[in-house]
């Protein structure tokens, strides 16, 4: 009788732990909702420059390995995150499995085991996570890249395009609030930019409709008055387009971690585009006169386009 009685609370805490798990890491509420149709194309542009960027992808895995082979299919000049890159706790001991065994021939120097690296030059910029942070510090991130600036954020020119890494950390030694130190150098970078596109790369997403973390107000700086031209985030394990402050802010999670998020019931004000059906990646095209931000699905889906030009 007390095995019997065992078993049945035992059964019931699992069903619990499963319908919990369920309800707060998804699928949930699976939404592909396009508000407007879609205003542009990757061919919209000359292709100057192609940039793929994926977030929340540093989980070794076939989720992760599929998104790797969809940028790696396109190609590209350089590949961008927007961070948590090395999960689960940002440690020395996962970085080349997480990061190099699927993007190595981007990186230089490459100190990993997966293959030679770059030939030359390094075309691999990684925004930190605060999974990347969770040691308490990023050492293993810094051993593992070498990256402009002290590395932790830092700006570099890519054609057309002048990208901007913002460390949104709250453990980010030079503050990670519209009045810090970070925030005064990027202010600066960018009024000092001549570059006809400015993207800015973040981890938490200042907007976003998701249902897990949502919108964070502590990182809603005034980047279109700095002069951005997009804001690129991650955090939040879904895709999501945004028009705020008349300016498109990105929400780009889906890199290949095995928790897809779901959607609140509401969307924020100017969200066009939410979806989390699968894993995917951004591809950014660039000249000098046209900027174009599409994402695909890992199955290779145009999902959604957006152009500014």
């Amino acid at each position: 009788m007390k095995r019997w009685i065992v078993g049945i609370v035992l059964s019931g805490i699992l069903t619990a732990v499963v319908v919990w798990l369920w309800l707060s890491y998804g699928p949930g509420q699976r939404v592909y909702a396009v508000d407007r149709p879609f205003t542009g194309s990757p061919t919209d542009c000359t292709g100057e420059v192609r940039l793929a960027v994926v977030g929340d992808f540093g989980d070794a895995g076939r989720p992760a390995a599929e998104v790797a082979d969809l940028v790696h299919g396109w190609p590209v000049d350089a590949v961008l995150t927007v961070g948590d890159n090395n999960y689960l706790n940002g440690r020395a001991s996962t970085i080349d499995k997480n990061i190099g065994q699927y993007y190595q021939q981007y990186i230089y120097p490459y100190v990993g085991a997966y293959g030679p690296g770059a030939a030359d030059e390094n075309r691999f910029f990684p925004t930190l996570g605060n999974h990347d942070w969770n040691t308490g510090h990023v050492q293993a991130h810094l051993d593992y890249f070498t990256l402009p600036g002290n590395e932790r954020y830092y700006d570099v020119v890519l054609g057309p395009v002048h990208l901007f890494v913002v460390d949104s950390n709250e453990l980010e030694p030079d503050g990670y609030t519209a009045d810090s130190v970070q925030a005064a150098w990027l202010q600066t970078q960018m009024a000092a930019s001549t570059a006809p596109w400015k993207v800015v790369t973040l981890h938490h997403a200042p907007y976003s409709s998701g249902a897990k973390h949502g919108s964070d107000p502590t990182r809603q700086w005034p980047f279109a008055a700095w002069g951005a031209t997009a804001v690129l985030a991650g955090h939040e394990h879904l895709y999501e387009r945004i028009v705020a402050d008349d300016m498109v802010y990105i929400v780009n999670g889906l890199g290949g971690r095995w928790r897809i998020y779901p959607f609140a019931a509401t969307a924020v004000a100017g969200s066009a585009v939410r979806y989390n059906q699968d894993y995917g990646a951004l591809l950014l095209t660039a000249d000098e006169t046209c900027l174009n931000f599409t994402f695909f699905n890992r199955a290779g889906e145009l999902i959604d386009s957006y152009t500014v030009q």
